[in-house]
């Protein structure tokens, strides 16, 4: 299939991975690792897309001053650049992985300013790309843009008809779900902790997070992917309620996971897989990527083995 996924990124960053052997608050730590990847959610997806050799074209807002390792991963994985370059830095996002518990501690810091005209000008981009299979909009927004950028976003792509999945959260993603049926995407992809900033309380129970997420599809949104962490992911579809897990595994980083299941969803419309078929994809991409630094998948085999080990259960 010779279609393209397009992935948009408005706000990339520089993901600076630091490794410790148990990390203690307060004190000095001796790093043993430090690793510099491309990153932002969309350019996590991207990476694993062509990792499954998905034609992808990532697009978004990419700071002129150090683009640097953005196009070597760009050149070397064969994604196609479709980035407008605007002025400045790139932001930083230090990642302190802990090889004792196997967590990650985030500090992200702010990154380029950007305008309305540089989105329109992004827009025209993406509109220019022929032969799309899906468009997935990923990550914050930059300085400068309204919260209800990507509802407007979507509102501009959906004419394509062409299957849109967002994945962020905050006040973009509020927006975005009380904007029109006809501006909806058709997927969104909170974890479970976004999804309780979404519905302004805790989700305490695996029950709670099923109502709030079918309250989400109730909107009409047609899929509804919650990343549960260690417990999987819950798959709300006009087919059924699905929780998928596979069994726990030890994480080399947790960083990007929730976006390699988003690839992984994106990788099963490419191929017009069943809505089965789909789930066990993106739960296989993302346990995959949990053994690997960075937004990379292993060989191919090893992601369909993963995939059909999948538990699925439905739910009422």
């Amino acid at each position: 299939m010779n279609a393209r996924i397009v992935t948009v990124t408005l706000n990339p960053a520089i993901d600076m991975t630091v490794g410790l052997d148990h990390l203690e608050r307060g004190r000095v730590n001796l790093g043993r690792s430090v690793t510099h990847q491309a990153g932002g959610k969309g350019v996590n997806v991207a990476s694993c897309l062509a990792d499954w050799q998905v034609p992808v074209v990532a697009t978004g807002l990419l700071g002129d001053a150090n683009a640097e390792l953005f196009e070597a991963l760009f050149t070397r994985k064969g994604v196609l650049d479709g980035f407008c370059r605007v002025p400045g830095s790139n932001r930083t996002n230090i990642k302190i992985s802990d090889a004792a518990d196997g967590q990650t501690t985030d500090i992200n810091l702010p990154g380029i300013d950007a305008t309305p005209a540089d989105v329109d000008a992004l827009c025209k981009r993406i509109d220019s790309v022929a032969d799309v299979a899906g468009i997935a909009l990923c990550g914050s927004l930059p300085g400068g843009l309204p919260a209800d950028t990507y509802a407007d976003l979507l509102a501009r792509l959906n004419h394509r008809g062409v299957p849109t999945l967002l994945d962020t959260s905050g006040a973009p993603l509020t927006h975005a779900l009380a904007a029109p049926r006809e501006a909806l995407p058709t997927a969104v992809k909170p974890n479970r902790h976004e999804l309780e900033l979404w519905a302004g309380t805790a989700l305490l129970t695996l029950a709670e997070v099923v109502d709030a997420a079918r309250g989400i599809h109730a909107r009409g949104v047609a899929q509804v992917i919650v990343s549960l962490g260690e417990e999987g992911a819950l798959f709300v579809t006009a087919d059924g309620t699905w929780q998928a897990s596979l069994p726990p595994v030890r994480a080399a980083s947790t960083v990007g996971a929730g976006d390699a299941m988003v690839a992984g969803v994106l990788a099963g419309w490419h191929a017009g897989a069943s809505t089965e078929d789909t789930v066990r994809l993106s739960v296989a991409f993302a346990a995959c990527k949990l053994q690997h630094l960075g937004p990379h998948l292993p060989a191919p085999a090893q992601v369909r083995e993963q995939a059909t080990a999948v538990r699925m259960q439905r739910v009422a």
